[in-house]
């Protein structure tokens, strides 16, 4: 007779963690920053726009100009190690929209649509103000982090076009990347 075939239970041998390991970046990450507000246009076709970017953790730069081959992200799903593009709110918009359309993620918000600052005759600049810009680009960022760090929303095909392509194309067929 044969003998029962037992399976081999031993751990496999790894080596100590230290501090490093247990507290440093992960190996797989993706960190965007929203960055660099310009306002574009004149008059009642003004508008901002961001700087989308993928970067390594602990790693700055000034513009995308200055990527280079060790900023990057070490997902493998993303064709693309760094990107670097140019988005508006309604962007944000548009992708939180497909979101939540096509994924089964719950989308967060996205900071507020500030209706009552593009009323005529303020007193202020309004949508054009220094801290509304700097309020709006931090939960920009915010929001597209937490988008990004779903594991579920990583596979969107909506995100990687958003992330890594010039234009977004609005006609595209939603799925899975």
């Amino acid at each position: 007779m044969s003998e029962p075939v037992v399976a081999d239970t031993r751990r496999l041998n790894s080596k100590p963690q230290d501090l490093t390991d247990a507290y440093g970046p992960p190996s797989n990450f993706l960190e965007i920053d929203v960055y660099d507000p310009q306002i574009v246009g004149v008059g009642r076709n003004r508008y901002t726009t961001y700087e989308v970017r993928m970067r390594r953790r602990n790693c700055f730069l000034v513009s995308c100009q200055e990527f280079s081959d060790n900023i990057v992200t070490n997902l493998p799903i993303f064709k693309l190690k760094d990107s670097c593009v140019r988005r508006r709110y309604s962007d944000f918009e548009w992708l939180k929209n497909e979101l939540e359309r096509d994924s089964k993620i719950v989308v967060p918000p996205l900071p507020g649509k500030a209706l009552k600052r593009q009323l005529p005759f303020r007193g202020d600049e309004g949508l054009f103000e220094e801290s509304f810009i700097e309020e709006r680009r931090s939960g920009l960022e915010q929001f597209i982090n937490r988008i990004a760090g779903h594991p579920l929303a990583q596979n969107e095909r909506c995100l990687h076009m958003f992330l890594q392509e010039e234009s977004i194309d609005r006609n595209y067929i939603p799925g899975k990347v």
